[in-house]
């Protein structure tokens, strides 16, 4: 499975992400600190940057060549991912690396590395002495802080200009520190502890900033020119033995998460589905986690800044055993919220990520409607059994065929899909769990760097459901989710509701070099009306309301992601004319929707969501900071209420009364009652399936002969 994860790069802090992502040895438990000492490369990374550019250039989808222009995007993503928050480098420095604009594409062409170990051994001995100065002189830069001044911290890095000299420098880490010590004074952090903790954390990172070789360097340098190709297309060095995006969830025992790294923080990417922390219920996508503990009263071991491989160790464990973790909510927009979240380690089994379903009833007119509901968390299939001929292995399609056959048993009106959170799996089973609802015809179009295109579907003629079909998608339904909604779109066999989804739809491959290996981009999917799923996603013929930030999460929020294009369509069968139903559809969602005190709930959240997100600079006045945290927990307060009084029920004096009743331990049959609450969104796509078929209805009822003399 090749899952896209989001970096967003719109907050940036201090740390560069590309070098807390890297996957190096174990920490070396030494009390003396070495001298720096430059850094230099080897032959064999000469030769293995020649093998690495020829190879972008021959077999990449975009064929880009690594000319000047390239070049000096090249140099500016370097820098940028070195001191991206521009916390290091002056106006100067970067006056002096002007002379490697132009330069770079002939020095690599010929395996001459000297630019990038230039600017990184710079950058290194700024770091080093950055970090050594605020270890020692910790303790007093706190004791002289005013939290009493006015004054903010800007969110953004990336968006100021490079510091004049030194003293400008100087000036945003004093803010920098400002800002963390009096986040942890609003998380209610022990005064005595708040430096310890600091000094602790930057004695980490300043420890792991001298274990730097060669090999850090060098892939920081290429993968600052992979990028620019596009962002799945990466250079892994020997000794990662894992990918950028470390994926918890199939190997050892964790969480059943996808972590990444975002400015100092490790960030929740997605939850495997039926994972431990997904089944716990806590833990969100886009989650930071700023501590780990083991066990139900072990300590908390910060991991602000620490690399994201070190994070995993930490979360990982044995089965059965547990972890604690400290997390700044994602809907907060500074980090002094932070709420504890107790897991226990598990195997996420293929059996859990089966194919499940359940019937709802919808109302429709005085009547009520039997909807069946598939949920698929991921397109599976036990490859080992079935190249063994066992006769029952496990897949997405045959899980799904069996469903479907004991809905239709069960009498069901219509079937509705939900795809929420899948992202992705195996491309086979994506297109045949698609022949499961047409009769035949083609599924998806491959486009290769070469430009061939070949397409693949279901070939042979076979019973199928043909009964109404809604698919229900979201921004974290992705790759063959894509593959699957898109087709179901363009034969017309339903109908697409939800977010727009993630819009991964590219291919990589693996190309081992001299020193390492590289993860290229080699081709490109489309759906069969020719259009891309990359970049655009599927978009929903009726679109609901959506938590997820687009800016944040999804293919566009990444740099120099390959953009959506065209390619010739392929003829097919249009099983349906949806298209001339999707407005009527959509009013009717509509006028439902302002009435139902859960949709409008969620409407107000995206909308407090999207007023913190527009938050650029935080107060450094502790006053007017408590006064902001105060004024947005009030907002949230009444967009609850409103919700409760709507339901009639009690209401809230304190979100925390909120958080008291969700942490309370519950018995067998409240638990039950709280995993029955209602899903909005799902109980609005199977109203959408019968709007439809009661449009269908009634469409048929007018061009029936009876119908006409009626009328």
């Amino acid at each position: 499975m090749t899952t896209a994860i989001v970096r967003p790069a719109n907050r940036r802090s201090w740390l560069p992400a590309a070098l807390v992502t890297l996957v190096g040895a174990l920490l070396l438990a030494t009390a003396s600190v070495p001298a720096f000492s430059y850094i230099t490369y080897t032959d064999s990374q000469r030769e293995t940057v020649v093998e690495l550019i020829e190879q972008l250039e021959q077999r990449h989808y975009a064929k880009l060549k690594y000319d000047d222009h390239l070049s000096s995007m090249h140099l500016d993503n370097y820098i940028d991912s070195l001191d991206g928050g521009r916390m290091f480098f002056t106006a100067t420095d970067l006056a002096e690396f002007e002379r490697y604009r132009q330069s770079m594409d002939e020095e690599l062409h010929a395996g001459n590395l000297e630019a990038g170990f230039a600017i990184f051994n710079r950058f290194q001995k700024r770091l080093e002495a950055r970090l050594s100065t605020i270890v020692h002189t910790l303790e007093t830069r706190v004791a002289e802080m005013d939290f009493t001044a006015d004054e903010d911290y800007l969110l953004d890095g990336k968006s100021r200009p490079w510091a004049a000299d030194d003293a400008e420098l100087d000036d945003r880490w004093r803010r920098h520190l400002k800002n963390q010590v009096l986040s942890l004074r609003l998380a209610e952090k022990d005064e005595q502890e708040i430096v310890p903790t600091l000094v602790k954390r930057y004695s980490n990172q300043l420890k792991r900033v001298k274990q730097y070789n060669h090999q850090d360097v060098f892939q920081i340098y290429a993968n600052a020119l992979t990028e620019l190709y596009d962002p799945h297309t990466n250079y892994l060095s020997p000794r990662r033995s894992e990918n950028f995006n470390i994926n918890m969830s199939l190997s050892l025992e964790g969480i059943g998460a996808v972590l990444q790294i975002e400015d100092e923080y490790t960030k929740v990417a997605r939850l495997v589905a039926a994972g431990p922390a997904d089944k716990q219920g806590e833990l969100r996508p886009s989650d930071r986690i700023t501590a780990v503990a083991q066990g139900e009263d072990g300590d908390f071991e910060d991991v602000v800044g620490w690399r994201l491989d070190e994070v995993v160790e930490l979360i990982r464990g044995p089965k059965g055993s547990t972890v604690r973790l400290q997390v700044i909510p994602a809907k907060s927009p500074a980090t002094d919220i932070r709420r504890e979240i107790t897991i226990v380690r598990n195997q996420v089994k293929l059996e859990e990520q089966s194919a499940q379903k359940e019937i709802i009833e919808v109302p429709a007119g005085d009547d009520m409607m039997k909807i069946g509901v598939i949920d698929i968390p991921a397109f599976y299939i036990d490859f080992d059994a079935m190249r063994r001929g066992d006769d029952d292995y496990k897949s997405t399609t045959r899980d799904v065929r069996k469903l479907l056959d004991e809905l239709q048993e069960e009498g069901v009106d219509g079937i509705v899909i939900d795809l929420r959170h899948n992202g992705g799996g195996s491309l086979q089973e994506a297109n045949e769990l698609t022949g499961l609802f047409i009769e035949y015809g083609p599924t998806v179009q491959i486009r290769h760097s070469s430009r061939r295109v070949w397409r693949d579907g279901k070939r042979a003629r076979t019973p199928y459901y043909d009964g109404p079909l809604v698919v229900l998608i979201n921004r974290l339904s992705a790759s063959a989710s894509e593959i699957f909604a898109g087709a179901i779109q363009d034969y017309q066999r339903g109908i697409i509701v939800g977010d727009r989804s993630f819009g991964k739809g590219t291919v990589q491959t693996m190309v081992p070099l001299t020193e390492g290996q590289l993860k290229l981009t080699e081709s490109k999917f489309y759906r069969i009306s020719g259009e891309s799923t990359q970049h655009r996603g599927v978009v929903p013929d009726v679109l609901f309301p959506s938590l997820f930030d687009p800016e944040q999460i999804g293919e566009s929020a990444l740099d120099h992601a390959l953009s959506w294009d065209q390619i010739n369509p392929v003829r097919h069968r249009r099983y349906d004319d949806i298209t001339s139903v999707i407005p009527e559809i959509t009013r009717l969602f509509r006028s439902r929707s302002h009435q139902d005190p859960e949709f409008v709930f969620l409407e107000e959240q995206v909308e407090l969501a999207e007023e913190a997100r527009a938050i650029k600079t935080l107060p450094l006045n502790e006053e007017t900071r408590i006064a902001m945290r105060e004024e947005q927990e009030r907002k949230a307060l009444a967009i609850e209420n409103r919700r409760r009084a709507a339901l009639g029920e009690e209401l809230l004096t304190d979100l925390e009364d909120d958080f008291l009743e969700e942490d309370e331990e519950l018995d067998e049959d409240a638990a039950d009652s709280v995993d029955k609450r209602p899903d909005v969104l799902l109980t609005e796509a199977g109203n959408v399936l019968v709007d439809a078929l009661l449009l269908r209805q009634q469409r048929f009822a007018q061009h029936s002969p009876r119908g006409g003399q009626e009328d």
